[in-house]
């Protein structure tokens, strides 16, 4: 690419959907309401974990962390796309890129090991039910947050640090509506297959590796359930396990599309829109999952409800 290097610009010009200005008005609308509904479900699930003690076990504390990590994931990204929607103005300063980059891969890192930790728990549940208060302690509990948590931003860090020290075009223009790292590698004006090799050695350590893990402990669930001859209790260990599966599925899909799929012309014109649903789409998705197909979940929250307007 031919440009005049500049390691450290004023800012960049996210062009998102500039090119098409009637989608963005629609954009607008669309994604204000996902984003207020993604904040009212998370914010509901994490209220309902913690004051609701029948609520306080391994599962629902994993899935609180999710919620959290979904509002914080969410804000991170969706008032600068709002705010790049609405107006002809579609810039981000070069600070604003560099915290938006390391916050976004810092949670979706987090995310996919936080995954792999709420697999382990159903796997310890089902497969080890006599055990399972034993072995998920609430020491293991915080120690396994702890290691999403940190494992992400580590993972974060390295990656956002090699990013920006790339030398950048002058046209700063990002194909994007946010700071990602596929998209900032395009405009670099130097060789970057070190990076790209880098960046494939972090899909499968962070997304790769997670996925296997997952599905080695659903396969185990699986054989579990199969040898459970109660109708009931067969429909409860699967419900349990069902919501974090659809979860999974809606998260690893597109981001393995975005991250892991081999480059071509169909993959590089709708990167964006896999992008987008899996940063602004899916984290509303998770609470209206866990809601409608977990009892507990909706039983509590009704009653928090009740016991609002009792109070109100």
């Amino acid at each position: 690419m031919k440009g005049t290097n500049v390691s450290n610009p004023a800012g960049f010009i996210l062009l998102g959907f500039s090119d098409q200005p009637q989608l963005e008005m629609v954009l607008l609308l669309v994604i204000s309401v996902i984003y207020i509904l993604t904040l009212m479900g998370n914010t509901a699930i994490i209220l309902v974990s913690y004051l609701n003690p029948k609520l306080h076990t391994p599962m629902y504390f994993f899935l609180s962390n999710l919620s959290f990590l979904d509002l914080c994931f969410t804000t991170s990204v969706v008032p600068q796309m709002l705010w790049n929607l609405k107006g002809p103005e579609k810039n981000i300063s070069y600070t604003g890129c560099v915290i938006q980059l390391y916050i976004a891969l810092g949670l979706g890192s987090t995310e996919c090991i936080l995954l792999t930790v709420m697999a382990y728990d159903r796997f310890n549940a089902i497969c080890r039910p006599l055990h399972y208060g034993v072995i998920m302690h609430p020491k293991l509990l915080w120690q396994l947050a702890s290691v999403a948590w940190i494992s992400g931003f580590v993972e974060s860090t390295v990656q956002t640090i090699l990013v920006f020290q790339l030398p950048l075009c002058s046209h700063h223009m990002v194909d994007d509506f946010m700071c990602e790292e596929p998209a900032l590698i395009k405009i670099a004006c130097v060789d970057t297959t070190f990076l790209e090799n880098e960046l494939s050695v972090a899909s499968v350590l962070y997304v790769i590796i997670p996925l296997g893990l997952i599905l080695v402990s659903y396969g185990c669930i699986v054989r579990s359930v199969l040898r459970i001859k109660s109708v009931e209790g067969r429909r409860k260990a699967s419900g349990t396990c069902g919501s974090h599966m659809i979860v999974v599925v809606l998260f690893y899909g597109t981001l393995i599309s975005v991250y892991i799929q081999p480059k071509s012309k169909y993959t590089q014109k709708h990167s964006k829109f896999l992008t987008l649903f899996y940063t602004v789409v899916t984290p509303s998705f998770n609470p209206l999952i866990y809601i409608l197909r977990n009892k507990e979940v909706k039983w509590a929250l009704k009653r928090l409800l009740a016991s609002y307007l009792r109070q109100g």
